[in-house]
């Protein structure tokens, strides 16, 4: 087989720091746009990305080339860069991320996930998300980062 072929599509969480509710709601369109270009610059298919004022989801395609640790690094601090120009004062991302794969026959779903974060956390809360999503993967709440595979 002279080719490679790979299909890795992730999805990402990460929350502002503190899950603090700082990416104002008129603002959050053009910030989700604004990361979807930091992670085509890093080579990263985009197939979603939204969240809501405390949190943000990215659906990506990673290729073979590019190590997840960086995009996800690079879409982070760049973004931060650029809120904090865009006037949100001492806007930081939290450190850690959650990154879980997704199955090809699973992507409209979550792509409509994504799509619908306002709506789905006016039932929810981020933390119960974030409870359930650790869950639904088999990770227990406050193991370590990086112990579980």
């Amino acid at each position: 087989m002279p080719d490679t072929y790979i299909c890795n599509r992730v999805h990402i969480i990460f929350s502002t720091k503190e899950r603090r509710s700082v990416i104002a709601a008129e603002r959050q369109a053009h910030t989700w746009e604004y990361m979807a270009g930091i992670a085509r610059n890093v080579h990263a298919k985009v197939f979603a990305i939204g969240g809501t004022g405390d949190h943000a989801h990215l659906l990506l395609g990673v290729p073979a080339t590019e190590k997840l640790a960086e995009i996800v690094q690079k879409i982070k601090a760049n973004s931060s860069r650029w809120l904090r120009s865009e006037g949100v004062t001492r806007f930081e991302w939290q450190a850690g991320y959650g990154a879980f794969s997704v199955s090809v026959s699973l992507m409209d779903t979550t792509i409509e996930y994504i799509r619908h974060q306002p709506e789905h956390h006016q039932r929810n809360s981020f933390e119960e998300e974030w409870r359930a999503i650790l869950a639904r993967h088999g990770i227990e709440c406050g193991v370590p980062n990086g112990t579980h595979v």
